[in-house]
């Protein structure tokens, strides 16, 4: 009888000894302890088994969970005795920053004092039962159970681990999961400086300066820079997506997928569930599956969009909606089903993100939207370069909405124009253009400038983005590619062959040179003649009778389409 599918559920214990659905990442146990490493961060996608994982870490070592075979029995961690006896022989602090968020600094800080507050009145009775406890650290557990200033904020995990070792005896293991949800919180709402300054003392009296700590795992989605958080911190070793380490102890494998959809009946959809949710890439491991959409896949037996359904996604939007020509140009490639060849710097820099390609790219790349299809190392410029591609199904459709939405939410003639570009009806596609550019124009500009004298090239280039998503099944659509004797603007080729072939080209009027827009259409239509844009597809056997070519001219937010 197949198991129950619990949906949500990240409590280790729960899971076991209720039978529900779980895949055994226990040997993720033995390898991060034979590792030896002093203090480990694991970088991983959200709604990767991360959390789990720590829970099943803590309730292994803890002291708490001391003779409790029944958790661990069935599972390969028991299979070797070594492991047996170092079950419950640590005390352990376990916590976690998903919930430290807010829109102020001082809202954050608040939260991580009440959370560590929470770990001291967890302890302090045993502390206070203790007879071999001086009195003084007996005091300053039941002070600090109730408030801490800032200062001691800075240092309360320290404290905490030297009285949990005088209590037990023994060096303390300490568990962080989401450690980056305070940082990417305050580079969105505007208090960078003063988290990072907190932060990096907390990490550094926890994990650099700690003769209590034995050893210690962070997890969160992003590496962020050392700079920010980590500076001094020499003993951290860091696990990202690209690093040959833990590949196959967050989310599910190729065998541990089959074996699921064999227990649940759903082995003759094993391919359509690859297609789906398949190609997420751990260091050389290429055969990963998110576990969210697998879970509510053997829950729901039906294909949906699960794992990119769960985060609004906001920071990536706003990054590629406001980002530079050549950021939309690649995502045009990928979302064509194509590749992209760039650097990658996974070390996030949250105060460049806005204005580094590499940065954007690694934050894709950690964030599981995209996947290393090859890797290599440039010796002569000594940089790593990726061929990076959309990581599945389910992270194509997630784009294709969230560019759908930024016409369709804030205007209602982008579906009106598509058809009337179909049916080449200048007049019309002049109506719809002119009310799009008024309404969106701002959308696609960072706001640096004033709209009215903005350069629309990101206006551009997020248009062809929505034409990409609206026309792909009639359609292959490119921008600023070589053809003829230049690069084309935007170049629609049919895939069937009723339909026309469509070729724009985009000018802003030069008042020096045109003494209108009619004029600057008139300019455009002349360049594709003259570069002979056309070329490409007549090679391809599409007459040039076949071939509709319109000129857009802009003057701030007005357009005039000839």
């Amino acid at each position: 009888m197949a198991r129950t599918v619990a949906i949500g559920n990240q409590d280790f214990e729960g899971i076991i000894a209720n039978h529900c659905f779980y895949i055994d990442k226990t040997n993720f146990i033995k390898e991060w302890w034979e590792s030896m490493d002093a203090v480990t961060l694991i970088t991983r996608p959200r709604r990767f088994g991360k959390t789990l994982n720590m829970d099943m870490v803590n309730k292994f070592f803890s002291v708490e969970y001391a003779g409790r075979e029944d958790l661990f029995a069935e599972l390969s961690i028991w299979k070797d005795e070594k492991y047996r006896e170092l079950q419950g022989t640590y005390p352990v602090l376990s916590l976690s920053f998903a919930n430290i968020n807010g829109n102020t600094y001082q809202s954050v800080q608040n939260k991580i004092r009440i959370l560590i507050c929470q770990l001291f009145r967890k302890y302090t009775p045993f502390f206070q039962a203790d007879d071999s406890m001086d009195e003084t650290d007996k005091k300053l557990s039941l002070e600090l159970s109730s408030n801490m200033d800032c200062d001691t904020l800075a240092v309360s995990l320290n404290l905490l681990s030297e009285l949990l070792m005088k209590h037990y005896g023994k060096k303390v293991i300490i568990l962080l999961d989401e450690y980056d949800t305070p940082v990417q919180e305050a580079y969105v709402n505007g208090y960078w400086d003063e988290i990072t300054s907190f932060i990096r003392s907390l990490f550094n009296s926890t994990f650099k300066t700690n003769p209590y700590l034995e050893r210690a795992i962070l997890t969160g989605i992003t590496r962020v820079s050392k700079e920010s958080i980590f500076s001094g911190l020499n003993n951290l070793v860091v696990v990202t997506t690209t690093t040959n380490q833990y590949t196959d102890s967050f989310g599910f494998t190729q065998e541990e997928v089959s074996d699921a959809l064999a227990e649940y009946g759903l082995t003759e959809q094993e391919d359509e569930v690859k297609y789906w949710y398949d190609g997420f890439t751990f260091g050389e491991r290429t055969d990963i599956y998110n576990p969210w959409s697998i879970i509510n896949f053997l829950r729901y037996k039906q294909f949906d969009t699960y794992w990119a359904n769960t985060s609004s996604n906001s920071l990536v939007n706003q990054l590629v909606r406001e980002g530079n020509n050549e950021i939309k140009q690649k995502m045009e490639d990928l979302l064509s089903g194509g590749t992209i060849r760039t650097e990658v710097d996974e070390q996030i820099i949250f105060q460049q993100i806005g204005h580094s390609d590499t940065a954007i790219w690694g934050l894709l790349l950690a964030s599981g939207y995209l996947k290393v299809e090859k890797f290599r190392f440039d010796a002569g410029r000594r940089k790593k370069e990726y061929e990076l591609k959309l990581t599945n199904e389910e992270v194509q459709i997630m784009f294709e909405h969230m560019i759908r939405d930024w016409f369709t939410k804030r205007n209602i003639y982008y579906n009106d124009f598509i058809k009337v570009l179909l049916a080449g009806d200048v007049s019309a596609m002049n109506l719809y253009m002119n009310h799009i550019t008024q309404d969106i124009f701002s959308y696609f500009d960072t706001g640096t400038k004033p709209s009215k004298t903005a350069k629309p090239e990101r206006f551009y280039h997020g248009f062809v983005l929505g034409l990409i998503v609206e026309l792909f099944d009639r359609y292959f659509i490119t921008s600023n590619r070589e053809s003829g004797y230049g690069r084309y603007d935007v170049m629609l080729k049919p895939k069937n062959k009723t339909d026309d072939a469509i070729i724009i080209e985009f000018k802003v009027r030069d008042a020096k040179k045109e003494d209108t827009l009619e004029d600057t259409v008139k300019t455009a239509l002349e360049q594709i003649e003259e570069m002979h844009y056309e070329a490409n597809m007549n090679v391809e056997g599409i007459p040039s009778a076949r071939i509709r070519k319109y000129g857009f001219a802009f003057e701030g937010k007005d357009v005039l389409i000839g």
